[in-house]
């Protein structure tokens, strides 16, 4: 074991932020921290890594075991350039070193001084533990993995930019190798070649891995537990990201049905003692239930943290089919070319993600789309009939006022219970609508702006990053809206979770080449002949979809997600009852045992009729879409 919390306990002030978080971290353990914006995530860590001392309970890390913290705001040696950054880490190695050639050199002359000995096995001891003569074969694999090539080893520290920087202290502390990693966000910034590096890195790294993620692609890839962080408690799961949802749907499940049993035996004893405290026979029974119901400690219902706000988005007006037509569209910046002459339609009912490394130019790509910025040559047009909204990566809302003002304002017809009904489906509930909009978070501002979109029921979306500063849960209920929306979407976005569950091509831009891939496997090269499509970049087909397509799509789309969801949450059910049938109160009970063998029996015959609607269903799905490839073929 090298930590152990027992009992942890935190507060600011009244405001209770942990309490009696129990947990440890074994050796080999990658674990995932999730947990909703302001749930107590990085309070948490700030206790592990020493920042915060001020808590009760217990907090022990086994002697000697090295802890390694990625901050996202610690400021590196300006005057270094890169790879002298990364040797720093072996200065007590380089010391070492540096005086064995010294004492070689008196042993030379006296190598039978015991003094000398002792000392130069000491100083080896510290170069063998630091894998010190592989040095610089683990700095260069290192820089090569984190995205900096040779020609940038040079480059002073004090010109990286943010990214480049957070990057290098990544590097910087996978180097140093500690035996628990605690990083915080450290897929931000990273490209998509570099993200798949590190999940590899960790998933063989010797220590502990501690992560604060909301990046279900990387939870998955990853983790092996869950931590989850609600209701000032830690929680464990085993498994990653996808097999902590039915465990925490069935835990649920579980503790609201002692929660109503509770309740239930506390109003029979509460309705016992009305009826006989006050009849002399009786009186001594009634105060027994009274003592008993003072004892009874009745089990919290769970909150669903899950699944706070709800998303749809739907329209009113149908389009003209060629939507976003981009003709030898070309954008350059000063002397710089973030798009060579490029060619491509977007038809109604379609999506297109637009990708890329840092920099490259996706979001101006965006603006010149969405008409807020004059392409440098070529044109774009939007179809008749478009009804665009919009959603920037900065959300700014200085001077707007409180959050029911900005609804209000714009929609004034709409009554304050109205305004506050649609608010609440965003997370917006009680006081809350009040706050003022200069004082919303990151979070906040987005969904106050999602919140917006759905009263502007667009057929058309533009969504730069739109999973930026939302916690894992509010990122999940997004992914499925923008899954389940029937309109055209253009997206700007680095999470990969999403971009496999929309299921559609990707513009891949750099260096002002812009390609086209058929998916997210495509353009990180797993799909074989992937690349020799993508670089005939091809238009997308001219015939759309219809909305009676459309809406056959999404109908079957969302009778396979209904069955996957109960098959699901059977599955945890199964696990239940077979953990219950093996308990002895169950086993040495012959009629309990009956009911729960029955119950299974019936749930694994439920389970095959589940399989067997969703092969039908996907089936039905598959000749669909073979239907509508034939159609538009001979079209």
């Amino acid at each position: 074991m090298l930590i152990y919390l027992e009992q942890i306990g935190k507060s600011f002030g009244e405001k209770v932020v942990l309490e009696k978080v129990t947990a440890a971290v074994e050796r080999g353990d990658r674990i995932g921290i999730v947990g909703q914006n302001g749930a107590g995530k990085t309070t948490l860590l700030r206790i592990l890594t020493g920042e915060y001392a001020d808590y009760s309970g217990e907090f022990n890390i086994t002697h000697g075991v090295t802890l390694g913290y990625l901050e996202q705001n610690a400021a590196p040696d300006r005057s270094r350039d890169v790879y002298g950054e990364m040797r720093s880490s072996f200065a007590p190695v380089l010391d070492a070193m540096a005086r064995m050639q010294v004492l070689e050199r008196k042993m030379a002359a006296a190598p039978e001084d015991p003094a000398l000995l002792e000392e130069h096995a000491a100083l080896q001891s510290v170069i063998d533990a630091a894998d010190g003569y592989n040095m610089d074969v683990n700095i260069k694999k290192i820089l090569s993995g984190m995205g900096f090539p040779q020609d940038s080893w040079e480059k002073p520290v004090g010109v990286l930019s943010g990214g480049e920087l957070t990057r290098l202290r990544l590097a910087k502390l996978l180097l140093e190798k500690p035996d628990v990693l605690i990083l915080d966000e450290p897929t931000n910034h990273l490209d998509f070649v570099t993200m798949e590096w590190l999940e590899n890195y960790l998933k063989e790294y010797k220590g502990a891995v501690l992560v604060v993620s909301h990046d279900r692609y990387f939870l998955d890839n990853v983790c092996t537990k869950i931590w989850e962080v609600a209701g000032c408690t830690l929680t464990t799961y085993k498994g990653n990201f996808s097999a902590y949802l039915p465990q925490k749907e069935a835990a649920d499940a579980l503790r609201q049905k002692q929660h109503d049993a509770d309740v239930a035996l506390a109003e029979k004893l509460q309705d016992y003692i009305d009826r006989n405290l006050v009849r002399a026979s009786t009186t001594k029974m009634a105060q027994s239930r009274r003592k008993q119901l003072e004892k009874l400690e009745i089990t919290e219902a769970p909150v669903d943290e899950t699944n706070k706000i709800k998303l749809r988005f739907e329209y009113d007006v149908e389009p003209w089919n060629e939507l976003v037509i981009m003709k030898n569209l070309s954008i350059r910046l000063g002397t710089r070319e973030l798009l060579a002459p490029f060619s491509y339609t977007v038809c109604r009912g379609q999506r297109l993600i637009i990708a890329g490394p840092n920099g490259a130019g996706k979001s101006t790509l965006m603006q010149v789309l969405d008409g807020k910025r004059r392409p440098s040559g070529g044109m774009v047009r939007l179809g008749t009939g478009a009804r665009p909204s919009i959603f920037v990566q900065q959300q700014s809302r200085a001077g707007e006022g409180r959050v029911i003002d900005a609804l209000w304002n714009k929609y004034p017809r709409m009554t304050e219970l109205e305004v506050r009904s649609h608010l609440a489906k965003l997370g917006f509930r009680g006081e809350s609508v009040f706050k003022s909009c200069d004082a919303l978070s990151g979070g906040e501002l987005a969904r106050l702006r999602f919140a917006e979109i759905l009263l502007e029921r667009p057929n058309l979306l533009f969504l730069d990053e739109p999973t930026n500063h939302l916690d894992i849960y509010t990122r999940e209920t997004l992914t499925e809206a923008l899954a389940a929306y029937t309109g055209t979407l253009l997206l700007v976005t680095h999470d990969r979770h999403l971009m496999n569950s929309l299921a559609c091509p990707i513009l891949y831009l750099e260096d002002g080449k812009a390609v086209i891939y058929p998916s997210y496997d495509a353009l990180m090269g797993r799909d074989a002949g992937a690349d020799r499509a993508a670089e005939k970049a091809p238009e997308a087909p001219k015939a759309g979809y219809g909305k009676e397509q459309r809406r056959r799509r999404a109908e079957l789309r969302a009778k396979i997600k209904a069955c996957e969801d109960e098959m699901e949450a059977c599955g945890a059910r199964e696990v239940e009852l077979e953990n219950e049938i093996n308990s002895p109160e169950v086993y040495n009970d012959p009629r309990l045992l009956r009911e729960k063998s029955d119950e299974l029996e019936d749930l694994r015959f439920h389970q095959e009729e589940l399989f067997a609607a969703w092969e039908a269903a996907v089936e039905a799905q598959d000749q669909y879409e073979q239907s509508l490839g034939a159609e538009a073929a001979e079209g």
